[in-house]
């Protein structure tokens, strides 16, 4: 299988458990990855034959600038969800990261994250 790569996207959202978290906001960070079959693509060098990974980013900002959650866990099963809704006839698994880089939380760590893997991704 191969795969894209989506590396670190970052955007601003309002997801979080805590009242200071919907309303002030923070940063996130995702990391997509995509199983997808790359061998049409790289053989002729034609678009239609891969996932437009402009059009996925777009997707991932409008999940995670949308509507807030309060699990990070559901933002990162929505972004899984609506990848392999949208682009089913490609995308036949995908890896999702989301990280929070400064939830409140006190003491010393780089972030917080989930990992989920959902549908065909060996």
């Amino acid at each position: 299988m191969d795969f894209i790569h989506l590396n670190n996207m970052e955007f601003y959202g309002f997801h979080g458990a805590l009242p200071e978290e919907t309303r002030l906001g923070q940063r996130f960070r995702v990391k997509l990855s995509m199983a997808v079959d790359l061998k049409g693509a790289g053989e002729t060098d034609d678009l239609e034959q891969t996932v437009n990974y402009a059009e996925v980013f777009d997707l991932c900002r409008a999940i995670v600038e949308g509507e807030p959650k309060k699990l990070i866990e559901s933002v990162a099963e929505r972004i899984a969800g609506e990848v392999l809704r949208v682009y089913s006839a490609k995308v036949k698994g995908c890896k999702v990261t989301l990280v929070k880089p400064d939830p409140p939380i006190r003491g010393h760590y780089e972030s917080v994250a989930v990992e989920i893997t959902r549908g065909d991704f060996a």
